[in-house]
Formats: structure tokens, C-alpha cells, sequence
């Protein structure tokens, strides 16, 4: 017992435990995903939440110890947002025919996003600071803390924004998209990624091709539209 404790230890301390937790989290995750049929409400995103969550917690493990070896799936982030360019690029006809109504859909849509939180938290009485690190919840989560950051947010507040929004879209997206009836692909597929950015965008490969293309291109749009546009309405806010 006293060599198990020992080797718990030295894996807690050691940037090899965070590592090899989130993988093996998000593969037990994955596992019980598709055993119950891969519904929406088992996305193995927040299952390897909620177990590393409670993995931490068990152990009072601190996060910074944790993190150490997790930064390494972490990096990983940027060229996974890259690799989404290669089914746009595969689509490339179809998407010079729609690119100026993409853009369109994409601004009015992160616009919806941005001010409809920022109203409820403004109803709700949440302090300026809250409610700036709230305006770019629906922006992958790198873009997200710097854009928070410009306008006077707080950047880890805006992470954790990011990540609810990203579950909830993943989550509900199919079926709020089904009562609308909405069938297109692409459609479905620009909705989830323009809302939920790459969680949705991730949800959306795993069900259709071109869900996932239209998906990654609506989280690469809101991405540059809100680097540019949000800190500008931020100065006009005051």
C-alpha cells in the first residue's frame, strides 16, 4: 500500500499527471459516449470536465500542479483551430458563392450573442468588469481573454464563459436546430460554430463533413470580426 501512495506522489508532482489525466479522462469520456449511442447531453468534453474535476478535487491536487502537464494538450489548441481550414479548403467554390452572406450571418450573429448576454448581465446587476469579460463568450477561448483583457475584462472570467457557452451549445444545439427545422448541414453546422465556437465546431465534425466545415469557418469569422469590432464598441461604451 505504502509503494502505491508512494507512486501517487511522484505522478501528482509531476507534469506526467496532468498529461496522462486528461487523456485518460477524455477517453473514458469518449468510451461512455458512444456506448450510450453519442447523444448531445453525453458530449465528452464536459464528461472530461466533470471527471477531472472531481479528480482534483478527491485529491487536492492543485490546479497550477495539474496544469503543468495538461499545457501540453493545450498547445495543441492552435494547430487543431488550423487544421480546420482544410475542409474549407476543400470547399472553396461553394464558399466564394456565399462568402459576402457568411460574413453577414456571421457579424449579426456574433452581435446577437455579444449583446443579448451583456443585456441579461446588465439586468441581473453584474459589475462592468463582469459583463466585459461576458460580451465575447461565444469566441474560442485564446481570442476570447485577449479581447476581455482590451476592454477591461478579466481574462480567466472570460475562459470560463467560453467554456459554459461552448458545453450548453454542444449540448442543447440539436435540439434547438431540430424545433426550428433546420436541416441544411451547413446551416446547422454555421449556427453551432458561430454560437458555441470550437466545442460546437468539434460536436458538429463528429456529426456531419460539412457541418464541421461550415462549423470551423463561422469559429475562424467570429474570431476576427469580435478581435476587431468588440474593442471598438468597448470604447464607444465607455
Amino acid at each position: 500500500m505504502s509503494e502505491v501512495v508512494q507512486l501517487w506522489v511522484y505522478l501528482a508532482s509531476s507534469p506526467l499527471f496532468g498529461l496522462s489525466a486528461t487523456l485518460v479522462a477524455y477517453v473514458a469520456a469518449h468510451a461512455l459516449f458512444v456506448r450510450l449511442g453519442s447523444p448531445p447531453w453525453a458530449n465528452p468534453v464536459l464528461g472530461s470536465v466533470v471527471i477531472l474535476a472531481a479528480v482534483l478535487t478527491l485529491t487536492a491536487t492543485p490546479y497550477r500542479t495539474y496544469f503543468a502537464g495538461a499545457q501540453f494538450v493545450h498547445v495543441m489548441l492552435g494547430p487543431a483551430v488550423v487544421a480546420m481550414g482544410w475542409p474549407l479548403w476543400q470547399r472553396r467554390h461553394e464558399l466564394r458563392r456565399r462568402g459576402a452572406y457568411l460574413v453577414v450571418a456571421a457579424t449579426l450573429g456574433g452581435a446577437a450573442s455579444a449583446l443579448s448576454a451583456v443585456l441579461v448581465g446588465w439586468l441581473f446587476g453584474l459589475d462592468t468588469a463582469v459583463l466585459r469579460s461576458l460580451a465575447p463568450k461565444s469566441v474560442t477561448a485564446p481570442v476570447a481573454m485577449g479581447i476581455a483583457e482590451r476592454m477591461g475584462g478579466v481574462p480567466a472570467l472570460a475562459a470560463a464563459f467560453v467554456l459554459i457557452t461552448g458545453v450548453a451549445g454542444a449540448l442543447i444545439g440539436k435540439y434547438v436546430l431540430d424545433a426550428m427545422r433546420i436541416h441544411d448541414w451547413s446551416v446547422r453546422g454555421f449556427a453551432l460554430g458561430n454560437a458555441a465556437h470550437g466545442i460546437g465546431a468539434a460536436r458538429a465534425m463528429q456529426v456531419h463533413a460539412d457541418a464541421g466545415a461550415y462549423a470551423g469557418l463561422a469559429l475562424s469569422l467570429q474570431a476576427l470580426l469580435a478581435s476587431v469590432l468588440m474593442p471598438l464598441a468597448a470604447r464607444w461604451w465607455g
